[in-house]
């Protein structure tokens, strides 16, 4: 039959891989397919079950993902039937900085039977936060340095980002870092695969590596006196065209386009990271609105017309989310993570089987729980650095808090407290990038908790006093990553030359957002209040008791290691 065109969006993150298949001029659905992650987050031990990890460490298998596109391209095409002539175009998204070490030709290290029982072979993924030291001698040395490019980054510079990842490789297993070709993105490796050639990606480049589209990396005297070793690093283990997301990166190879299903030369886009190209799929294209993009952490992306020093912010990069604009990036790194472990490990038999009777799952359970108590009702608040702080403390070594628990406290009381937690972390984020002069006008919300928790989303839009839009696509970052990959092909070939061009076609949001309710603005306004004073008072230096606690257990566990 006579089709359309199309194009295929592939969002990594962090359990699985997801692929959508777009129609050109409509951004409609067509197909989606999910691979949940043969090796999942390895964070306890390597695939050999015997190679046990340290605190704090998070991997990943690189065979992983390309399973997710040898599985779920195939599966888009045939559940469709469309063809693959009338793929245009090809887009991917990665958590990041999600990174592994490389061989020249694309080899991860971890497939060599040398390194296949070496941790630091294997992926890091964006949650690895084991390179705290690195990131803290890293953030004192710029500080004393006086460095710029610090402030682009409000101030720190992660664990999660690339240089304390490459420069903790160096402390701990140097013999990987000499034989390792390539430091690089997840997104710029699977570019590669699909492409024959490694691209780097300006948005992870600037946002993750410390590299600035006018100015480059910093200069080799910094990285020098990080360590001797590194003072070369860019050259020896960066090295690489980078271009601007938008950019065609190149083609799909005959090899690739064999196990995937596709045609060879079919257009693939320049690498993006999950949270920036959601913004698109979403139609925001213009200054002042800020998208949340929600799941096991959330991205908090904004567009703005000045590069600002904003503390604790994870970056400002020009054109880093849409050209001619700068784009700023927070985050908060336990949303999601942050229930399912309090439903993993905090919730009773006896709430289980009440799902099970319902027939509804354990969250669904305690959000209809949750939704029955008004704001204040629980007693509880709670510090949302499960997961360490993103923004804007930048510190990792930062841990959970849950205060105002008695005998009474049940499960759907902590659940919502939890779930206020992540919105007075956001309600931070937003304060801040007020008041270092970035505006924020509206607000917009998508992923999955967005698509289907109205309690969290109603308590956002409270907690916050703002109207709350969310993204109509169930796939947004899939969809921008389409959307992009749409670009890359070309009005020529049935794209788009830009990604306003994309974002006014196929970006969009549900018609009705979530509206602040009055009498829960106040009670929130009180309670945020007492947030931002525990906020200051763990978080700031005044009682580090969280990183004494996370030292001594962390010395415990390393001598654990030792014995086995």
């Amino acid at each position: 039959m006579d089709m359309g065109k199309y194009s295929i969006g592939v969002d990594y993150g962090t359990q699985s891989g997801r692929a959508v298949l777009v129609e050109i001029g409509t951004g409609r659905e067509i197909a989606t397919a999910v691979k949940e992650y043969t090796h999942g987050v390895m964070d306890e031990y390597l695939p050999d079950g015997v190679t046990r990890l340290g605190p704090d460490w998070a991997l990943q298998h690189p065979r992983d993902y390309v399973e997710v596109l040898e599985e779920t391209i195939p599966r888009l095409l045939r559940e469709s039937g469309v063809r693959p002539e009338d793929v245009i175009g090809i887009g991917i998204d990665f958590t990041s900085c999600t990174m592994l070490p490389i061989r020249a030709d694309g080899t991860p290290l971890c497939l060599e039977p040398r390194f296949e029982r070496h941790p630091h072979a294997y992926v890091k993924l964006w949650k690895h936060h084991a390179a705290q030291d690195e990131a803290n001698k890293l953030n004192d040395i710029a500080r004393e340095r006086g460095e710029a490019f610090l402030a682009h980054y409000g101030g720190k510079i992660s664990s999660e980002w690339m240089i304390p990842k490459i420069w903790q490789i160096l402390d701990e297993a140097p013999e990987v870092y000499d034989a390792a070709d390539a430091m690089v993105e997840a997104t710029d490796w699977i570019v590669m695969q699909l492409t024959g050639k490694l691209v780097r990606s300006s948005c992870p480049a600037g946002y993750k590596s410390i590299w600035h589209k006018r100015t480059g990396y910093p200069d080799p005297d910094f990285f020098r006196a990080l360590h001797p070793r590194l003072e070369h690093v860019v050259e020896e283990k960066l090295w690489g065209l980078i271009l601007p997301i938008g950019s065609r990166a190149g083609e799909l190879t005959e090899a690739m386009a064999r196990r995937i299903g596709l045609l060879p030369g079919t257009p693939v886009a320049v690498g993006n990271v999950d949270a920036h190209v959601s913004m698109p799929a979403v139609g925001i294209t213009e200054p002042g609105k800020m998208l949340m993009i929600i799941g096991t952490s959330t991205c908090h992306v904004l567009l703005g017309t000045e590069e600002r020093a904003v503390p604790g912010m994870c970056g400002v990069v020009e054109d880093g989310i849409i050209p001619g604009y700068m784009g700023y990036e927070a985050g908060q790194s336990c949303v999601g993570d942050h229930f399912e472990w309090w439903v993993e490990n905090g919730v009773p038999p006896a709430y289980w089987d009440e799902a099970r009777r319902e027939g509804i799952g354990i969250h669904d359970l305690l959000t209809q729980k949750a939704a029955k108590l008004r704001p204040g009702e629980t007693g509880l608040l709670a510090l949302d650095w499960w997961n360490g702080n993103r923004s804007t403390l930048v510190d990792a070594d930062l841990t959970g808090l849950l205060i105002g628990a008695t005998l009474a406290t049940k499960p759907e009381d902590i659940y919502r407290a939890l779930i206020e937690a992540t919105a007075y972390g956001t309600r931070m984020i937003v304060e801040t990038f007020r008041a270092s002069g970035v505006p924020v006008d509206e607000m917009y919300a998508c992923g999955g908790i967005a698509q289907k928790n109205a309690l969290m989303m109603q308590i956002y839009a409270d907690v916050l006093n703002m109207p709350i839009y969310i993204g109509a696509s169930t796939q947004a970052p899939a969809l921008g990553a389409a959307m992009f990959g749409a670009v890359a092909a070309g009005k020529a070939r049935g794209g788009y030359d830009s990604i306003e061009e994309a974002a006014r076609e196929m970006g969009s949001v549900r018609e009705k957002p979530y509206v602040p309710n009055p009498s829960a603005v106040k009670v929130y306004d009180e309670l945020y209040r007492e947030y931002a004073r525990l906020y200051d008072y763990f978080g700031r230096g005044e009682n580090n008791v969280m990183k004494v606690l996370k030292r001594i257990k962390s010395a415990v566990a390393q001598e654990e290691v030792k014995t086995c």
